[in-house]
C-alpha cells in the first residue's frame, strides 16, 4: 500500500466580498506520498498560497478534509491542530521570518523547545541541522549577521529540525538573486534526496518545479493539472 504523508480530498474555499461570492478552491484533492517532493505552480490569485495554508493547518476549508500522518484534522480543536502541525510539519516561507534576537542555532531549536525538549538536546539537534544545510560555522551568528541566501538555510534548518512527514514551502527562494536561488534549489533536492522528507513547494519559478517529482497547476482554485516530471512517473493521485 503507498504510504501518503499528507492528504487532501474536496477541499472548498471561499470569501464573501459584500453580495459577491469569491470562490478561492474548488473541490481540490491532492496526495504527497513520503519522500516526494511536489510543486504548486499557478498565476498569482490562483489559490496556491490558500491551498498550501489548508494543507498546513493554519487555516480550514469550508469543506473537504485534510489528513496529516493518518490523522484526519478535520474536528480536531485547534491545540490538537497546533500539537500535528508541530510535530508532522515544517514551513518555510519566501522571508525567513527568524527571530532577530536569537542566533541561528537558537532560531532552529525553537520549535524543538515549544516541544518542551530539554534546551541542551534542542539545541544539539539544531546543530545538526545546520551543519546539513552548511552553517555549521554560522550558528552563533544572529539573523543580521547573515546573508539573505543564509537565512534561509536557517530557516530551512528549522523546518527540518523536527523530522516533520512533510515540509510546506511557499516561494521559498522568491526573494533571493538567482545565483543564491540556484543554491537553494540545489539544497532543497539533495534534502528531500537523502532525508526523504516530502517537500509541497509553492513557486513561480520553472526551474524549481522542473526539480519536483510532479508539477500542480492551479488556475481559478481548481487543480487542472497534475504532471510527473519524473523519467518514471508516478502515477497522478488526484
Amino acid at each position: 500500500m503507498t504510504e501518503f504523508v499528507l492528504s487532501a480530498e474536496g477541499i472548498c474555499r471561499h470569501y464573501d466580498d459584500g453580495a459577491a461570492r469569491i470562490d478561492v478552491l474548488v473541490d481540490v484533492n491532492l496526495a504527497v506520498r513520503a519522500g516526494e517532493m511536489v510543486a504548486i505552480v499557478g498565476a498569482s490569485g490562483s489559490g496556491k498560497s490558500t491551498l498550501l495554508h489548508i494543507l498546513g493547518l493554519l487555516d480550514t476549508p469550508d469543506s473537504g478534509s485534510v489528513t496529516v500522518n493518518g490523522v484526519v484534522s478535520s474536528g480536531l480543536g485547534e491545540a490538537a491542530r497546533s500539537h500535528l502541525r508541530n510535530r508532522a510539519l515544517g514551513f518555510v516561507y519566501q522571508f525567513h521570518h527568524l527571530l532577530a534576537e536569537f542566533s541561528a542555532l537558537d532560531n532552529v531549536a525553537m520549535p524543538l523547545i515549544v516541544r518542551r525538549v530539554s534546551r541542551r538536546d534542542a539545541r544539539d539537534q539544531a546543530a545538526r541541522m545546520l551543519e546539513l544545510v552548511g552553517l555549521s560555522a554560522r550558528m552563533d551568528h544572529f539573523p543580521g549577521q547573515l546573508s539573505g541566501g543564509e537565512r534561509q538555510r536557517v530557516a530551512l534548518a528549522r523546518a527540518l529540525v523536527g523530522s516533520p512527514a512533510c515540509v510546506l514551502a511557499d516561494e521559498p527562494t522568491g526573494n533571493l538573486d538567482r545565483h543564491t536561488a540556484h543554491d537553494m534549489f540545489r539544497l532543497l533536492k539533495e534534502v528531500n534526496r537523502d532525508s526523504r522528507t516530502a517537500f509541497v513547494i509553492v513557486t513561480h519559478d520553472d526551474e524549481l518545479a522542473g526539480l519536483a517529482d510532479r508539477r500542480l497547476q492551479m488556475d481559478g482554485g481548481k487543480l487542472v493539472s497534475d504532471r510527473s516530471n519524473r523519467a518514471d512517473p508516478i502515477a497522478p493521485t488526484a
